[in-house]
C-alpha cells in the first residue's frame, strides 16, 4: 500500500517515513498542499498523512480539494489542540486527527486502523466470534447475541480501531456525535453492558487506566 505523507517539515516526513518503510508501506512526500495534489495527479495512493500548518495551501484547503477528487482516508497532523480545530477537520471528512507531537508508533497504528475500516470485508471472526457487519448481527458459538444499536455501534468502532487506546472523549463523539451532551458515564453504563453480553468475550474490550478503553484479542482456554 501506498501512503502519502504531506508536511512541510522535512524532518518529520522522514520520521515518518521511516516507521511506515519499516511496516512494508511505500511512501511519498510533499512538502505542501500543492505539491500533494500534483503527486496524487501523478500516484495511486491509498492513505494520506496530512498537516494543517502549511504554506501555500494549509491541510483544510487541501482536504477541500482531496475530498472533491479522490475518495481517499486522510489523517490529519497539528500541532493546535483546541477542540475547534478537530471539529473543523472532522466536519471536512478527516478519518482521525492527531496532535503534535505524537508518537510514531501510535501514527503507524492508526494508519493500520484506518485502512482496516476501508477495507470492504463484511465479516470479522476470531475463533467463534464473529461480526456479520453485512447483516448487522454478533454471533458466539453459533449463538446469535442480542445488542442495542448503540452496543453494536460501539464494538464496531473498537474492532475497526484493535489494539488502540480510545478516550472516552472520542467514543462520545464518534458513536453518539458532536451535538451528544453526555458524559462519561453514558460511555462507562454501555460498556458494562456491551461486556455483559460479549460473555467469554468480555475481556476482549480492555480497560485503560486513566483514558478510556480499547479493543484486544485474547487467546481462550
Amino acid at each position: 500500500m501506498t501512503i502519502l505523507v504531506v508536511d512541510d517539515e522535512e524532518l518529520i516526513r522522514s520520521v515518518i517515513k521511516e516507521y511506515l518503510e519499516n511496516e512494508e508501506y511505500q511512501v511519498l512526500e510533499a512538502a505542501d498542499g500543492e505539491e500533494a495534489l500534483e503527486v496524487l495527479s501523478k500516484n495511486t495512493v491509498d492513505l494520506i498523512i496530512l498537516d494543517i500548518m502549511m504554506p501555500k495551501k494549509d491541510g483544510y484547503s487541501t482536504m477541500k480539494e482531496v475530498k472533491k477528487l479522490y475518495s481517499l482516508p486522510v489523517i490529519m497532523l497539528s500541532a493546535r489542540k483546541e477542540e475547534v480545530d478537530k471539529l473543523l477537520g472532522f466536519d471536512l471528512g478527516t478519518d482521525d486527527y492527531l496532535t503534535k507531537p505524537f508518537s510514531p508508533r501510535e501514527l503507524v497504528a492508526r494508519v493500520k486502523a484506518v485502512l482496516r475500516r476501508n477495507k470492504t470485508e463484511d465479516v470479522y471472526q476470531f475463533e467463534d466470534f464473529v461480526l456479520d457487519k453485512k447483516g448487522h448481527s454478533l454471533t458466539i458459538a453459533q449463538k446469535e447475541v442480542k445488542l442495542t444499536p448503540k452496543e453494536y455501534e460501539l464494538l464496531t468502532y473498537f474492532i475497526q480501531n484493535e489494539g488502540i487506546a480510545l478516550s472516552r472523549e472520542q467514543l462520545l463523539n464518534k458513536v453518539w456525535g458532536y451535538d451528544f451532551y453526555g458524559d462519561d458515564r453514558t460511555i462507562d453504563t454501555h460498556i458494562k453492558m456491551l461486556r455483559n453480553n460479549l460473555g467469554k468475550y468480555r475481556d476482549f474490550i480492555v480497560t485503560v487506566r486513566g483514558m478510556g478503553y480499547k479493543f484486544e484479542k485474547k487467546e481462550k482456554e
